[in-house]
Protein backbone atom coordinates (compact mmCIF):
# COMPACT_ATOMS: atom_id res chain seq x y z
CA UNK A 1 0.00 0.00 0.00
CA UNK A 2 2.85 2.39 0.86
CA UNK A 3 4.38 1.92 -2.59
CA UNK A 4 1.09 3.13 -4.14
CA UNK A 5 0.98 6.42 -2.21
CA UNK A 6 3.44 8.38 -4.38
CA UNK A 7 1.52 7.41 -7.53
CA UNK A 8 -1.78 8.40 -5.86
CA UNK A 9 -0.45 11.82 -4.86
CA UNK A 10 1.02 12.36 -8.31
CA UNK A 11 -2.39 11.69 -9.87
CA UNK A 12 -4.10 14.12 -7.45
CA UNK A 13 -1.45 16.79 -8.10
CA UNK A 14 -1.82 16.39 -11.85
CA UNK A 15 -5.59 16.73 -11.57
CA UNK A 16 -5.28 19.89 -9.46
CA UNK A 17 -2.82 21.40 -11.92
CA UNK A 18 -5.17 20.59 -14.79
CA UNK A 19 -8.14 22.38 -13.21
CA UNK A 20 -6.86 25.98 -13.65
CA UNK A 21 -5.66 25.14 -17.16
CA UNK A 22 -9.09 23.74 -18.11
CA UNK A 23 -10.86 26.73 -16.57
CA UNK A 24 -8.62 29.09 -18.53
CA UNK A 25 -9.65 27.34 -21.75
CA UNK A 26 -13.31 27.51 -20.76
CA UNK A 27 -13.00 31.20 -19.90
CA UNK A 28 -11.38 31.87 -23.27
CA UNK A 29 -14.31 30.24 -25.09
CA UNK A 30 -16.80 32.09 -22.85
CA UNK A 31 -15.01 35.36 -23.62
CA UNK A 32 -15.44 34.76 -27.36
CA UNK A 33 -19.10 33.79 -26.91
CA UNK A 34 -19.75 37.12 -25.20
CA UNK A 35 -17.60 39.45 -27.27
CA UNK A 36 -18.08 37.89 -30.71
CA UNK A 37 -21.82 37.32 -30.47
CA UNK A 38 -23.73 38.90 -33.35
CA UNK A 39 -26.68 39.48 -31.01
CA UNK A 40 -24.75 41.06 -28.14
CA UNK A 41 -22.56 43.19 -30.43
CA UNK A 42 -25.62 45.10 -31.68
CA UNK A 43 -27.00 45.98 -28.23
CA UNK A 44 -25.73 47.05 -24.82
CA UNK A 45 -24.83 43.92 -22.86
CA UNK A 46 -23.22 43.62 -19.45
CA UNK A 47 -22.24 40.34 -17.83
CA UNK A 48 -20.56 39.19 -14.64
CA UNK A 49 -19.82 35.68 -13.37
CA UNK A 50 -18.72 35.18 -9.77
CA UNK A 51 -17.60 32.26 -7.63
CA UNK A 52 -18.83 32.93 -4.07
CA UNK A 53 -16.79 30.09 -2.57
CA UNK A 54 -13.53 31.49 -3.98
CA UNK A 55 -14.76 35.08 -3.62
CA UNK A 56 -13.60 36.07 -7.09
CA UNK A 57 -15.01 37.15 -10.43
CA UNK A 58 -14.45 34.61 -13.19
CA UNK A 59 -15.60 36.82 -16.06
CA UNK A 60 -16.75 40.39 -16.57
CA UNK A 61 -18.03 42.19 -19.65
CA UNK A 62 -18.91 45.84 -19.09
CA UNK A 63 -19.76 44.78 -15.53
CA UNK A 64 -19.08 48.28 -14.19
CA UNK A 65 -21.45 50.04 -16.60
CA UNK A 66 -24.97 51.05 -15.66
CA UNK A 67 -28.08 49.38 -17.08
CA UNK A 68 -31.81 49.79 -16.51
CA UNK A 69 -32.49 46.71 -14.35
CA UNK A 70 -36.31 46.51 -14.64
CA UNK A 71 -37.53 43.85 -12.17
CA UNK A 72 -34.00 42.86 -11.19
CA UNK A 73 -34.61 45.74 -8.77
CA UNK A 74 -36.74 43.31 -6.74
CA UNK A 75 -33.58 41.48 -5.66
CA UNK A 76 -32.56 44.59 -3.71
CA UNK A 77 -36.07 44.89 -2.30
CA UNK A 78 -35.99 41.24 -1.25
CA UNK A 79 -32.74 41.55 0.68
CA UNK A 80 -33.80 44.84 2.27
CA UNK A 81 -37.03 43.24 3.52
CA UNK A 82 -35.17 40.19 4.82
CA UNK A 83 -32.83 42.35 6.86
CA UNK A 84 -35.25 45.03 8.06
CA UNK A 85 -38.42 43.03 8.67
CA UNK A 86 -36.90 39.76 9.82
CA UNK A 87 -39.37 37.00 10.65
CA UNK A 88 -42.37 39.24 11.41
CA UNK A 89 -43.99 42.32 9.95
CA UNK A 90 -46.04 44.97 11.76
CA UNK A 91 -49.46 44.36 10.17
CA UNK A 92 -51.10 47.47 11.62
CA UNK A 93 -50.88 49.74 14.65
CA UNK A 94 -53.71 50.85 16.88
CA UNK A 95 -54.53 52.93 19.91
CA UNK A 96 -57.58 53.06 22.18
CA UNK A 97 -58.82 56.37 23.49
CA UNK A 98 -62.07 56.37 25.42
CA UNK A 99 -64.58 54.26 23.51
CA UNK A 100 -62.71 54.65 20.18
CA UNK A 101 -60.00 52.60 18.53
CA UNK A 102 -57.82 54.32 15.92
CA UNK A 103 -55.96 52.07 13.48
CA UNK A 104 -53.35 52.90 10.88
CA UNK A 105 -51.35 50.91 8.36
CA UNK A 106 -47.73 49.90 8.18
CA UNK A 107 -47.57 49.11 4.46
CA UNK A 108 -48.05 45.37 5.02
CA UNK A 109 -49.17 43.98 1.61
CA UNK A 110 -50.85 40.85 2.99
CA UNK A 111 -53.99 42.05 4.77
CA UNK A 112 -57.01 40.41 3.07
CA UNK A 113 -54.90 39.60 0.00
CA UNK A 114 -56.69 36.71 -1.76
CA UNK A 115 -53.45 35.01 -2.84
CA UNK A 116 -51.59 35.20 0.48
CA UNK A 117 -52.08 33.58 3.91
CA UNK A 118 -54.88 35.22 5.88
CA UNK A 119 -54.43 37.10 9.13
CA UNK A 120 -57.22 35.60 11.25
CA UNK A 121 -55.86 37.07 14.50
CA UNK A 122 -55.68 40.61 13.15
CA UNK A 123 -59.08 40.35 11.52
CA UNK A 124 -60.62 39.05 14.74
CA UNK A 125 -59.02 41.87 16.74
CA UNK A 126 -60.82 44.43 14.57
CA UNK A 127 -64.08 42.49 14.33
CA UNK A 128 -64.42 41.74 18.03
CA UNK A 129 -63.61 45.12 19.49
CA UNK A 130 -66.55 46.98 21.01
CA UNK A 131 -64.86 50.31 20.29
CA UNK A 132 -65.86 52.64 17.49
CA UNK A 133 -63.25 52.14 14.75
CA UNK A 134 -61.45 54.98 12.97
CA UNK A 135 -58.79 54.82 10.27
CA UNK A 136 -55.94 57.32 9.97
CA UNK A 137 -53.52 57.75 7.05
CA UNK A 138 -51.29 60.24 8.88
CA UNK A 139 -48.09 58.19 8.51
CA UNK A 140 -48.19 57.88 4.70
CA UNK A 141 -45.58 60.22 3.19
CA UNK A 142 -45.45 58.91 -0.37
CA UNK A 143 -47.17 59.20 -3.75
CA UNK A 144 -49.55 56.61 -5.15
CA UNK A 145 -47.08 55.79 -7.96
CA UNK A 146 -43.30 55.72 -8.09
CA UNK A 147 -41.02 58.17 -9.92
CA UNK A 148 -40.50 57.27 -13.55
CA UNK A 149 -43.59 55.06 -13.76
CA UNK A 150 -45.95 55.16 -16.73
CA UNK A 151 -48.81 56.92 -14.96
CA UNK A 152 -51.24 56.25 -17.80
CA UNK A 153 -50.94 52.52 -16.95
CA UNK A 154 -53.06 53.16 -13.84
CA UNK A 155 -55.74 50.71 -15.03
CA UNK A 156 -53.50 47.65 -15.49
CA UNK A 157 -53.13 44.92 -12.90
CA UNK A 158 -49.32 45.10 -12.86
CA UNK A 159 -49.46 48.67 -11.50
CA UNK A 160 -51.71 48.90 -8.41
CA UNK A 161 -51.40 52.05 -6.35
CA UNK A 162 -49.23 52.16 -3.25
CA UNK A 163 -51.00 52.91 0.02
CA UNK A 164 -50.61 53.06 3.79
CA UNK A 165 -53.02 50.21 4.63
CA UNK A 166 -53.37 47.96 1.58
CA UNK A 167 -56.52 45.85 1.40
CA UNK A 168 -57.19 43.01 -1.04
CA UNK A 169 -53.91 43.79 -2.84
CA UNK A 170 -55.40 47.19 -3.79
CA UNK A 171 -57.21 45.45 -6.64
CA UNK A 172 -60.67 44.23 -7.61
CA UNK A 173 -61.11 40.74 -9.03
CA UNK A 174 -64.00 40.63 -11.54
CA UNK A 175 -65.20 37.36 -13.03
CA UNK A 176 -68.07 35.55 -14.67
CA UNK A 177 -67.98 31.76 -14.65
CA UNK A 178 -71.02 31.00 -16.84
CA UNK A 179 -72.66 32.54 -19.88
CA UNK A 180 -75.73 34.49 -18.85
CA UNK A 181 -74.60 34.99 -15.26
CA UNK A 182 -73.93 38.38 -13.74
CA UNK A 183 -70.40 39.65 -13.08
CA UNK A 184 -69.06 39.01 -9.58
CA UNK A 185 -66.58 41.24 -7.79
CA UNK A 186 -64.09 40.58 -5.00
CA UNK A 187 -64.12 42.42 -2.68
CA UNK A 188 -67.93 42.43 -2.94
CA UNK A 189 -68.04 46.17 -2.16
CA UNK A 190 -67.23 46.93 -5.81
CA UNK A 191 -70.19 45.03 -7.22
CA UNK A 192 -72.30 48.12 -6.56
CA UNK A 193 -69.75 50.25 -8.43
CA UNK A 194 -69.98 48.21 -11.65
CA UNK A 195 -72.04 49.76 -14.49
CA UNK A 196 -72.72 48.84 -18.10
CA UNK A 197 -71.45 51.26 -20.75
CA UNK A 198 -73.10 50.64 -24.15
CA UNK A 199 -70.56 52.94 -25.82
CA UNK A 200 -67.58 50.73 -24.95
CA UNK A 201 -66.61 48.65 -28.01
CA UNK A 202 -64.35 45.68 -28.16
CA UNK A 203 -64.65 42.08 -29.19
CA UNK A 204 -63.35 40.88 -25.82
CA UNK A 205 -64.65 41.58 -22.31
CA UNK A 206 -63.48 44.90 -20.93
CA UNK A 207 -63.76 46.42 -17.48
CA UNK A 208 -62.28 49.90 -17.12
CA UNK A 209 -62.34 52.87 -14.79
CA UNK A 210 -61.35 56.51 -15.05
CA UNK A 211 -58.14 57.45 -13.29
CA UNK A 212 -59.56 59.03 -10.14
CA UNK A 213 -62.83 57.11 -10.00
CA UNK A 214 -63.81 53.80 -8.44
CA UNK A 215 -66.77 53.29 -10.75
CA UNK A 216 -65.97 50.43 -13.12
CA UNK A 217 -67.60 50.18 -16.55
CA UNK A 218 -68.01 47.02 -18.61
CA UNK A 219 -68.87 46.36 -22.25
CA UNK A 220 -71.36 43.96 -23.80
CA UNK A 221 -68.96 40.96 -24.24
CA UNK A 222 -68.23 41.11 -20.50
CA UNK A 223 -71.85 40.18 -19.84
CA UNK A 224 -72.88 38.14 -22.86
CA UNK A 225 -69.64 36.56 -24.09
CA UNK A 226 -67.72 33.55 -22.78
CA UNK A 227 -66.63 33.33 -19.12
CA UNK A 228 -63.72 35.59 -18.16
CA UNK A 229 -61.75 37.07 -15.30
CA UNK A 230 -60.15 40.51 -14.96
CA UNK A 231 -58.08 42.14 -12.27
CA UNK A 232 -58.23 45.92 -12.00
CA UNK A 233 -56.57 48.30 -9.49
CA UNK A 234 -58.76 50.65 -7.54
CA UNK A 235 -58.01 54.28 -6.70
CA UNK A 236 -56.92 54.36 -3.07
CA UNK A 237 -58.12 57.13 -0.74
CA UNK A 238 -58.42 57.16 3.07
CA UNK A 239 -62.19 57.25 2.67
CA UNK A 240 -62.18 54.16 0.46
CA UNK A 241 -59.97 52.26 2.92
CA UNK A 242 -62.46 53.07 5.70
CA UNK A 243 -65.37 52.00 3.48
CA UNK A 244 -63.70 48.69 2.57
CA UNK A 245 -62.90 47.98 6.21
CA UNK A 246 -66.48 48.79 7.17
CA UNK A 247 -67.84 46.49 4.46
CA UNK A 248 -65.48 43.67 5.48
CA UNK A 249 -65.91 43.98 9.25
CA UNK A 250 -69.66 44.63 9.04
CA UNK A 251 -69.37 47.63 11.32
CA UNK A 252 -68.89 51.36 10.69
CA UNK A 253 -65.33 52.64 10.30
CA UNK A 254 -64.70 56.38 10.24
CA UNK A 255 -61.77 58.51 9.04
CA UNK A 256 -59.70 60.93 11.07
CA UNK A 257 -56.23 62.45 11.16
CA UNK A 258 -54.29 61.07 14.10
CA UNK A 259 -51.95 64.07 14.07
CA UNK A 260 -54.77 66.15 15.57
CA UNK A 261 -55.12 63.87 18.60
CA UNK A 262 -53.02 63.93 21.80
CA UNK A 263 -50.25 61.31 22.12
CA UNK A 264 -51.71 57.83 22.51
CA UNK A 265 -50.50 54.52 23.88
CA UNK A 266 -49.75 52.67 20.64
CA UNK A 267 -50.00 48.93 20.21
CA UNK A 268 -48.86 46.86 17.24
CA UNK A 269 -50.31 43.74 15.73
CA UNK A 270 -47.52 41.63 14.21
CA UNK A 271 -47.76 38.68 11.87
CA UNK A 272 -45.20 36.22 10.53
CA UNK A 273 -43.64 36.84 7.14
CA UNK A 274 -44.21 33.62 5.14
CA UNK A 275 -41.92 32.50 2.33
CA UNK A 276 -45.11 32.52 0.24
CA UNK A 277 -44.83 36.31 0.19
CA UNK A 278 -41.25 36.26 -1.10
CA UNK A 279 -42.01 33.56 -3.66
CA UNK A 280 -44.84 35.65 -5.06
CA UNK A 281 -42.55 38.67 -5.13
CA UNK A 282 -39.83 36.87 -7.05
CA UNK A 283 -41.55 34.18 -9.11
CA UNK A 284 -44.55 36.25 -10.20
CA UNK A 285 -42.55 39.48 -10.15
CA UNK A 286 -45.32 41.11 -8.13
CA UNK A 287 -44.90 44.89 -8.32
CA UNK A 288 -47.46 45.61 -5.60
CA UNK A 289 -45.68 43.42 -3.04
CA UNK A 290 -42.32 44.96 -3.93
CA UNK A 291 -43.52 48.50 -3.39
CA UNK A 292 -45.37 47.74 -0.16
CA UNK A 293 -42.38 45.88 1.29
CA UNK A 294 -40.23 48.99 0.99
CA UNK A 295 -42.99 51.06 2.59
CA UNK A 296 -43.20 48.51 5.41
CA UNK A 297 -39.43 48.74 5.89
CA UNK A 298 -39.62 52.52 6.04
CA UNK A 299 -42.44 52.39 8.59
CA UNK A 300 -40.52 50.02 10.81
CA UNK A 301 -37.40 52.19 10.61
CA UNK A 302 -38.92 55.65 11.00
CA UNK A 303 -42.62 55.34 11.83
CA UNK A 304 -43.67 56.83 8.50
CA UNK A 305 -44.03 55.32 5.04
CA UNK A 306 -41.69 56.62 2.36
CA UNK A 307 -40.03 54.58 -0.38
CA UNK A 308 -37.19 57.10 -0.59
CA UNK A 309 -36.57 56.76 3.17
CA UNK A 310 -36.32 52.96 2.93
CA UNK A 311 -33.92 53.21 -0.01
CA UNK A 312 -31.73 55.77 1.77
CA UNK A 313 -31.49 53.51 4.80
CA UNK A 314 -30.65 50.44 2.71
CA UNK A 315 -28.01 52.27 0.68
CA UNK A 316 -26.30 53.67 3.75
CA UNK A 317 -26.42 50.56 5.95
CA UNK A 318 -26.99 47.41 3.89
CA UNK A 319 -25.33 48.22 0.57
CA UNK A 320 -22.52 50.57 1.55
CA UNK A 321 -19.94 47.91 0.67
CA UNK A 322 -21.16 47.25 -2.88
CA UNK A 323 -18.76 48.19 -5.68
CA UNK A 324 -20.90 50.83 -7.43
CA UNK A 325 -23.33 53.50 -6.25
CA UNK A 326 -26.98 52.52 -6.65
CA UNK A 327 -29.29 54.76 -8.66
CA UNK A 328 -32.37 53.28 -7.03
CA UNK A 329 -35.83 54.86 -7.10
CA UNK A 330 -38.54 52.23 -6.45
CA UNK A 331 -39.12 48.74 -5.12
CA UNK A 332 -40.46 47.01 -8.21
CA UNK A 333 -38.32 48.16 -11.12
CA UNK A 334 -41.18 49.86 -12.94
CA UNK A 335 -39.14 53.07 -12.83
CA UNK A 336 -36.79 53.70 -15.71
CA UNK A 337 -34.77 55.94 -13.40
CA UNK A 338 -33.20 52.87 -11.74
CA UNK A 339 -29.64 52.14 -12.88
CA UNK A 340 -27.47 49.29 -11.55
CA UNK A 341 -24.29 47.61 -12.74
CA UNK A 342 -23.90 43.83 -13.23
CA UNK A 343 -21.20 43.63 -10.58
CA UNK A 344 -23.48 45.39 -8.09
CA UNK A 345 -26.20 42.86 -8.89
CA UNK A 346 -23.61 40.20 -8.05
CA UNK A 347 -22.97 42.01 -4.77
CA UNK A 348 -26.55 41.77 -3.49
CA UNK A 349 -26.91 38.18 -4.73
CA UNK A 350 -23.74 37.30 -2.81
CA UNK A 351 -25.20 38.83 0.36
CA UNK A 352 -28.26 36.59 -0.03
CA UNK A 353 -25.98 33.60 -0.78
CA UNK A 354 -24.08 34.20 2.47
CA UNK A 355 -27.21 34.47 4.62
CA UNK A 356 -29.75 32.09 3.10
CA UNK A 357 -29.25 28.35 2.41
CA UNK A 358 -29.43 26.93 -1.09
CA UNK A 359 -32.80 25.28 -0.45
CA UNK A 360 -34.33 28.65 0.41
CA UNK A 361 -32.77 30.46 -2.55
CA UNK A 362 -33.84 27.75 -4.96
CA UNK A 363 -37.41 27.75 -3.67
CA UNK A 364 -37.86 31.54 -3.67
CA UNK A 365 -36.14 32.52 -6.92
CA UNK A 366 -37.73 31.42 -10.22
CA UNK A 367 -36.37 27.99 -11.20
CA UNK A 368 -35.50 27.28 -14.83
CA UNK A 369 -38.04 25.00 -16.51
CA UNK A 370 -40.11 24.83 -13.33
CA UNK A 371 -41.45 28.09 -11.92
CA UNK A 372 -41.99 31.77 -12.35
CA UNK A 373 -40.86 33.87 -15.27
CA UNK A 374 -38.32 31.27 -16.49
CA UNK A 375 -40.53 28.18 -16.34
CA UNK A 376 -40.01 27.67 -20.10
CA UNK A 377 -36.23 28.21 -20.07
CA UNK A 378 -33.01 27.02 -18.45
CA UNK A 379 -33.70 23.38 -17.62
CA UNK A 380 -31.33 20.49 -18.33
CA UNK A 381 -32.15 17.48 -20.51
CA UNK A 382 -33.94 15.80 -17.57
CA UNK A 383 -36.12 18.86 -17.05
CA UNK A 384 -34.30 19.86 -13.86
CA UNK A 385 -33.43 23.51 -13.24
CA UNK A 386 -29.83 24.67 -13.27
CA UNK A 387 -30.66 28.41 -13.17
CA UNK A 388 -32.41 30.10 -10.22
CA UNK A 389 -32.71 33.72 -11.20
CA UNK A 390 -34.87 36.84 -11.40
CA UNK A 391 -35.83 38.28 -14.74
CA UNK A 392 -36.39 41.95 -15.45
CA UNK A 393 -38.13 43.14 -18.58
CA UNK A 394 -39.29 46.53 -19.84
CA UNK A 395 -39.58 47.67 -23.44
CA UNK A 396 -36.14 47.10 -25.03
CA UNK A 397 -34.67 45.96 -21.70
CA UNK A 398 -34.10 42.41 -20.45
CA UNK A 399 -32.03 41.25 -17.49
CA UNK A 400 -31.46 37.96 -15.69
CA UNK A 401 -29.52 37.71 -12.42
CA UNK A 402 -29.20 34.86 -9.97
CA UNK A 403 -27.56 31.50 -9.30
CA UNK A 404 -26.32 28.80 -11.67
CA UNK A 405 -25.54 25.17 -10.79
CA UNK A 406 -22.77 23.64 -12.88
CA UNK A 407 -22.44 19.99 -13.83
CA UNK A 408 -19.38 19.75 -11.58
CA UNK A 409 -21.41 20.78 -8.52
CA UNK A 410 -20.40 24.43 -8.21
CA UNK A 411 -22.93 27.19 -7.58
CA UNK A 412 -21.95 30.40 -9.36
CA UNK A 413 -23.59 33.83 -9.27
CA UNK A 414 -24.23 35.65 -12.54
CA UNK A 415 -25.82 38.80 -13.86
CA UNK A 416 -26.81 39.30 -17.51
CA UNK A 417 -28.10 42.80 -18.36
CA UNK A 418 -29.26 43.90 -21.83
CA UNK A 419 -30.53 47.32 -22.86
CA UNK A 420 -31.56 48.95 -26.14
CA UNK A 421 -32.34 46.00 -28.40
CA UNK A 422 -34.99 46.48 -31.09
CA UNK A 423 -35.82 42.93 -32.25
CA UNK A 424 -37.64 41.69 -29.14
CA UNK A 425 -36.38 39.39 -26.40
CA UNK A 426 -36.38 36.08 -28.33
CA UNK A 427 -32.89 36.35 -29.90
CA UNK A 428 -31.46 37.77 -26.67
CA UNK A 429 -32.87 34.91 -24.58
CA UNK A 430 -31.64 32.32 -27.08
CA UNK A 431 -28.11 33.72 -26.97
CA UNK A 432 -28.21 33.93 -23.18
CA UNK A 433 -29.27 30.31 -22.92
CA UNK A 434 -26.30 29.19 -25.02
CA UNK A 435 -23.92 31.08 -22.73
CA UNK A 436 -25.49 29.75 -19.53
CA UNK A 437 -25.55 26.19 -20.84
CA UNK A 438 -21.85 26.46 -21.67
CA UNK A 439 -21.09 27.66 -18.15
CA UNK A 440 -23.20 24.82 -16.72
CA UNK A 441 -21.28 22.18 -18.68
CA UNK A 442 -17.73 23.54 -18.47
CA UNK A 443 -17.17 25.13 -15.05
Amino acid sequence: MKRCLPIFFLLISAALMAQPEQEDKSLDILYRMLYESEVFSEIFTGFALYDPEQERFLMEKDAGKYFTPASNTKIFTLYTALRVLGDSIPAFRYAVTGDSMVIWGTGDPMFLHPALPGDTVGLALLKDTTCQLFFSAHNYKDERFGPGWAWDDYGYSYQPEKSSFPLYGNQVYFSRTKTGEGISAYPPYFRQRLVYNPRMDGTYPQILRREYSNDFEYNDPALSGPPFGRTRPFNVTPTLIAQLLSDTLHKPVGCLDLTHLPPLHVKTHYRAVPDTLYRKLMQESDNFIAEQLLLACSEKISGSQSTAEAIRYAQDSLYAGLPDRLLWRDGSGLSRYNLFTPRTMIGVLDLIWQEKPAAWRHSVFPAGGVSGTIEDLYANSQGEPYVFAKTGTLSNKHCLSGYLLTASGRELIFSFMHNNYVQGTAPVKKEMQQVLEYIRDNF
